[in-house]
Parts: structure tokens; sequence; C-alpha cells
């Protein structure tokens, strides 16, 4: 008896060994942050355009302070700026231009978007995040970072930004 249970459990175990083995034996289609590496790191590939505007233009084109805001620049790089602003110490919202020159994929997004905002193809993104493109090139965004910073305040904010100089950049 106890010989045909063996016999039994190694006839059920034979499939069940093969499959396992099998299964890890196939190449598995590599995840997204896998993938993005290996883009990224292949020869020839470039993290940054060339002919991207410097991030050090882009800080003349951000909104003016005014009232209780205080804008702290915080990163400028080949095609991107960035800045927080602050609000009675807090930080409420962070406002960035950046050249979709490195990030082709990003213009997409406008593409089939029906809002605009200051006559500029504009997108919602969540509920945090609000961008526009300027001249098919230029990404300006505001993310808020405080509640109390609306989908109203970034659209306002949005309209502060010389984007007719930006328009102009070349």
């Amino acid at each position: 008896m106890l010989k045909k249970f063996q016999k039994l459990l190694t006839l059920a175990l034979v499939p069940f060994v093969l499959w396992v083995s099998l299964s890890a034996c196939t190449p598995q289609p590599p995840s997204r942050f896998e993938q993005a590496q290996q883009e990224s790191t292949q020869r020839g590939a470039t993290a940054v355009v060339k002919e991207s505007s410097q991030g050090a233009k882009f800080n003349a084109f951000f909104p003016p302070v005014e009232g209780d805001y205080k804008r702290i620049y915080t990163q400028e790089k080949q095609g991107f700026a960035e800045a927080k602003l602050k609000r009675a110490g807090k930080e409420v919202a962070v406002l960035a231009i950046s050249d979709v020159l490195n990030n082709p994929a990003a213009v997409q997004k406008f593409q089939t978007s029906s809002l605009t905002i200051a006559g500029y193809p504009a997108v919602q993104q969540g509920s945090m995040a609000t961008a526009l493109l300027v001249e098919g090139r230029y990404q300006v965004k505001v993310l808020s970072r405080d509640a109390s910073f609306t989908a109203q305040d970034r659209k306002q904010w949005l309209e502060k930004f010389n984007l007719a100089g930006l328009a102009a950049l070349q």
C-alpha cells in the first residue's frame, strides 16, 4: 500500500516539478523600471539633449513674488529649473519649467487635452498638479504641496509665469 502511495505521489509531483522548472527558465518581460534602466544605459542613450535650454535661462520667466508668498529657487540644470513657493514659512507649491526636448513623450498628454490656460494647452495631472505646454517645447508646471493650494491657485500661478517671454526663448 505504501509503495502504491509513493508511486502515485511521484506521478503527481513530476508534472509539478516540470512546470516549476519551465516557469523558472522562461524569460520574464522587464518591469517598466528595468526597461527604463536598460534604455537609459544602452550605448548612444542620452539623458539630456545637448540642444535643450540651460535651466538658468528659465529663472527669468518664473512669476514675480507678491503678497505673503516667497519663491526659493531649488534646482537648476540643463533643461530644467524649479522653485518652491512658500506662504507664511510653509511650502505650498513647487513651480517648474522643463524643456521637453529631454522628454518628448511629455508632449503627448497635451495633444489630447481640451483644457487651455492663457492660450496654451494644459492638463491636470492628478489632484495636485497642473501643467501647460508653451510652443510645444517648454512644460510649465505647478504642483500643490499643501491641500490649501487648490487647482484654481495652480491655474493663477501658471498665468503669472512670463509665458510670452518663454515662448520667444530660442
